[in-house]
């Protein structure tokens, strides 16, 4: 007998340097080693009710449609007592009146239809969009978050959250809590008729519904967690394969698919583990309905048969039994739509997570916005640590003047790119104070700062689009004028234009279609158009061949005057012209001056570059050569240098300007 019822300009995570080890690595394992909640529907309900305020006239609407399509369904018990008491229990059969009772059976059914396909145009579509307009709301506050936040989630992860858990809240204004709800409205009209007809076949009935409820709560104590880890596990098995796609060359390079494969197969081997666990708890969850459902159905059987003949009639009977699946329905009904809701709650429950994280333009104290600025730059007594505890800065102080150039040197892991993050906003000084035209950073509205800020990484991120896309990212409103100047400047015009779509050739990935020394031009070209006030150069030379980086120095030292300009080197020739050098080590300042200055010193910038100039100038000679002085070989190389842009200039390889 059924008793069923009808996600600033990529590579930022280049900075992410840390003094005394991996930050980002420790946070993700102190994340990892929380213990895994249930959903909290307290904090999750204020997202849902922003969500489902501006459509209650649509969840109305779907309420009263669902109503009338259960209505409809509720005369077809209602007519049946009539076709077996009056029409086909009686001697003879009234069969006349068999026309009326097949139209008002049809009625019923077109009307379910009706509103079953109103239902889905109306709630379907609208859980649709719900689920693009949170996307794009996640998206939008990843967006605006810290640095650090980026430093402690994988990339996967991220795209996880803003793809994957938002997907459930169509349970939500989808056929999910409307069903339910009218499902328990039309449990209780049904409830109550039933009781009138029988008590104690109802009662008996309820008793066991109710107990079987009470169980499906315990049992989804559960349900839950498993839901919970499927999306973390999703979310490390994204992470991961993105990784691997998109380091292919390194894998590749190094023969490592098949671990690359180990790998993948294990985390999905993981997943599987998790769904397979998943159901079987649901098919248990099931099964027990089934069983309930075989329990209910002897007891009415036999209950019921016994009040045939004495105050039922045949058609009471069939007419009991068929309503008394309307009861039961939304209690068995409970085990698909409750893991739904379930599956939803956790997604926004991990929604929410990302949602209450501090963006960071919201501390309070954050109210300047950024007037045009001249260029003074100042650091006093700036302390910085990414994890409490372990500072990587030491009471940093300089003063960089418009129109300047800074050079930071010093061994990996000393705190130069820490310094260069504090520059431009991706942190905020522990104790200190970090002053841009003697404005305090730490209380300007950052997107005001960094449109007056410009970058050019060492690892140039491009995206997958055009050139033109790359450059104008900096500055989408451009003009054409503009832009090829920047693109001439850069020596983008060299390589573009020989291509047969010009600047508007595809780069591919990450500019994964063109040399290093092309990407890194694009970087270049980028920084130079969007016309900074302050200007970061980490080795934005470092990927070209003498030639270009000469011709491209000379389109940075005009990109650089008048403003004032932070340089990171690897290569200590590269930044002999600075007027001030800070030789950073141990997250403090060991020296500061200029290079003359500096290597008449003989103290640690000296032994950094001797050391390097041996290092270069002795790589591919024959013992016994190579042992001029670095003071006069420096002089030397800059003669030449300074030889070479005007021959290239004369040759018209190089502008004047």
């Amino acid at each position: 007998m059924g008793m069923g019822g009808g996600g600033f300009g990529g590579g930022m995570g280049h900075w992410a340097e840390r003094g005394g080890g991996g930050g980002g690595a420790a946070r993700r394992a102190a994340l990892d080693a929380l213990p895994k909640k249930k959903p909290d529907l307290k904090r999750v309900w204020p997202l849902i009710w922003v969500m489902l305020k501006p459509r209650l006239w649509i969840m109305a609407a779907g309420l009263a449609l669902t109503i009338i399509g259960v209505l409809a369904r509720l005369t077809v018990p209602q007519i049946t007592k009539r076709l077996i008491d009056n029409v086909l229990n009686t001697r003879p059969p009234h069969l006349e009146r068999l026309p009326g009772i097949v139209l008002i059976v049809f009625s019923a059914t077109v009307i379910q239809a009706v509103t079953s396909y109103a239902l889905t145009q109306l709630l379907s579509k609208e859980g649709q969009r719900l689920i693009s307009e949170l996307r794009c709301r996640v998206q939008r506050h990843v967006g605006l978050l810290p640095v650090s936040y980026y430093d402690a989630n994988s990339t996967g992860t991220l795209v996880a959250r803003i793809m994957s858990d938002v997907e459930g809240v169509r349970n939500l204004i989808g056929t999910g809590i409307v069903e339910f709800a009218s499902s328990i409205l039309t449990a209780g009209l049904v409830l109550t008729y039933l009781l009138h007809k029988s008590a104690t076949v109802t009662l008996t009935v309820f008793v066991i519904v109710v107990s079987f409820a009470v169980f499906l709560q315990y049992a989804f104590k559960f349900v839950r967690p498993i839901f919970r880890e499927r999306g973390r596990i999703n979310a490390e098995v994204t992470g991961r394969l993105t990784e691997s796609l998109g380091g292919v060359r390194v894998v590749k390079g190094y023969h490592a698919e098949e671990r690359e494969a180990k790998v993948f197969a294990g985390g999905v081997d993981r997943l599987l583990k998790n769904v397979i666990k998943s159901l079987t708890m649901t098919s248990m969850l099931g099964s027990a309905s089934t069983t309930v459902t075989g329990l209910v159905s002897a007891i009415v059987i036999f209950m019921g048969g016994r009040l045939v003949g004495d105050r039922w009639s045949m058609g009471d009977y069939v007419q009991y039994t068929a309503y008394l699946a309307f009861m039961t329905a939304p209690v068995f009904q409970i085990v698909n739509i409750y893991t739904q809701l379930t599956e939803a709650l956790a997604g926004l429950d991990r929604t929410t997570e990302i949602l209450s994280e501090m963006d960071e333009n919201q501390p309070a104290q954050r109210t300047i916005v950024m007037p045009p600025i001249y260029g003074h730059v100042r650091f006093e007594d700036v302390t910085f640590a990414y994890e409490q505890g372990k500072p990587v800065l030491h009471d940093i102080c300089f003063h960089a003047a418009p129109g300047t150039v800074t050079a930071l040197v010093g061994p990996s892991g000393s705190g130069k790119s820490t310094i260069i993050s504090l520059v431009c906003g991706f942190h905020t000084p522990g104790s200190g104070r970090v002053l841009v035209d003697e404005i305090d950073l730490a209380k300007v509205k950052l997107g005001s700062f960094r449109l007056q800020l410009g970058v050019v990484l060492q690892d140039s991120f491009l995206f997958d689009g055009t050139i033109r896309d790359n450059v104008l990212f900096s500055r989408p409103g451009a003009s054409e004028e503009a832009f090829l100047f920047a693109c001439r400047t850069a020596r983008v015009d060299e390589f573009a234009e020989r291509f047969t779509d010009g600047y508007d050739t595809i780069v591919g990935e990450r500019g994964v279609k063109l040399s290093g020394g092309q990407r890194q031009r694009l970087s270049i070209a980028r920084a130079l158009l969007a016309e900074p006030r302050i200007l970061i150069l980490d080795e934005a030379t470092s990927s070209l061949d003498s030639e270009s980086e000469a011709m491209i120095q000379a389109g940075l030292n005009r990109l650089m005057q008048g403003r004032t300009t932070f340089v990171i080197a690897h290569r200590l020739s590269t930044i002999r012209r600075a007027d001030q050098i800070l030789v950073i080590e141990d997250g403090r300042i060991l020296e500061r001056g200029n290079h003359r200055e500096l290597y008449a010193l003989g103290g640690r910038y000296y032994e950094l570059y001797t050391r390097q100039y041996g290092l270069e100038s002795n790589l591919f000679l024959a013992p016994g050569e190579g042992d001029s002085d670095p003071c006069e070989a420096e002089e030397a190389e800059s003669a030449v240098e300074n030889d070479l842009v005007p021959a290239m200039m004369s040759e018209g390889r190089l502008d004047a300007t």
